[in-house]
């Protein structure tokens, strides 16, 4: 079936209005993050959580708690701290003993966007607790499961520096991430801008310019983004370079542990889409891949000892691999 791109190219334009008007009210707060916002963007179009990693003072709590403002959906922060509890996020059974019975209390978990500040300053377990939750939409306590208000997202914060102390986040968990984005300082003009707006006292506020429904059309539509079967065989070529590299030419074996999981392969055919909606086009191009791959791919490829001796990290390959793999 013929895909209909002039159909959708008007889909798409109906909804850039309100991608429009919600870039501008974040970017009232936020300044020179352009590629941040664009990214939390695609993940909450296409219904994925986002790992957001930057030394402190980027303004990553505050991009993330300005996008939930705009959005008009629950927002709960949870701030990680290494004298955590699972209960403390997904919440736990309270015995009354005025009847003897137990009663479920619902951690802040249950909340449409969920901020979870500094992950990695909670131990494994307490990490692992968001793993259901992540992946199902759903939290067991006791013995039932309660569904999680739709769109749920976790957009995680991460800093790298500062490691004592730190628990590094579970492969498992990782994985469920569709993108970990990693923020630099801004530049000289927009630390500026930063300088002028926040040096004196400002009441900014930012309105509400989109609500769940609206989410949900946005959903909609990313499903009739077009995606040729050149580019989805592009990104399988691209997520199988990383686990078979000698296939592809690439003389980087001994760099790799282990290459990038199938769901690689299905977050960046979305996030090429999204990314696509985006830029108000109807189709994904290898381009849209190529802009997308270094988020969706950084964290699921595991380094052997050999690359980081070598001093190789993931973006290095990554960027190995595009250079190498031939674009359609």
């Amino acid at each position: 079936m013929k895909p209909d791109i002039a159909g959708t190219t008007e889909l798409i334009k109906e909804q850039s209005r309100l991608i429009q008007n919600l870039i501008a009210e974040v970017n009232k707060v936020i300044v020179g993050q352009e590629k941040l916002i664009n990214r939390m963007l695609i993940a909450l179009i296409s219904g994925g959580h986002i790992l957001v990693e930057g030394v402190p003072g980027l303004a990553k709590t505050m991009a993330v708690k300005t996008m939930a403002q705009t959005l008009g959906l629950g927002f709960k922060r949870i701030s990680f701290t290494p004298d955590l509890l699972p209960a403390d996020v997904v919440g736990t059974m309270v015995y009354s003993p005025k009847d003897g019975s137990f009663t479920p209390r619902q951690g802040p978990v249950f909340t449409n966007l969920l901020l979870a500040d500094e992950i990695n300053r909670a131990p494994a377990k307490v990490q692992s607790a968001l793993l259901e939750a992540m992946q199902e939409h759903q939290v067991t306590i006791g013995t039932t499961s309660y569904p999680l208000p739709e769109p749920f997202l976790v957009m995680a914060t991460q800093n790298p520096i500062e490691q004592e102390g730190t628990y590094p986040l579970p492969e498992a968990q990782i994985d469920r991430f569709m993108l970990k984005c990693k923020i630099v300082h801004p530049s000289k003009d927009d630390e500026r801008r930063i300088m002028s707006r926040f040096t004196r006292k400002n009441d900014i506020s930012v309105a509400t310019v989109m609500s769940a429904d609206q989410i949900a059309r946005m959903r909609e539509v990313l499903d009739q983004v077009y995606c040729d079967d050149k580019v989805g065989d592009y990104i399988l070529d691209i997520v199988f370079a990383t686990r078979k590299p000698a296939d592809y030419g690439l003389k980087i074996e001994h760099q790799i542990e282990y290459g990038a999981s199938p769901r690689a392969t299905l977050y960046l055919n979305m996030a090429a889409r999204a990314n696509a909606m985006l830029n108000g086009r109807a189709y994904a191009t290898p381009q849209d891949v190529k802009e997308i791959a270094h988020d969706v791919l950084r964290h699921r490829i595991i380094l052997t000892y050999e690359a980081e001796a070598e001093e190789v990290n993931s973006d290095d390959l990554v960027t190995r691999i595009l250079n190498e793999i031939p674009v359609p």
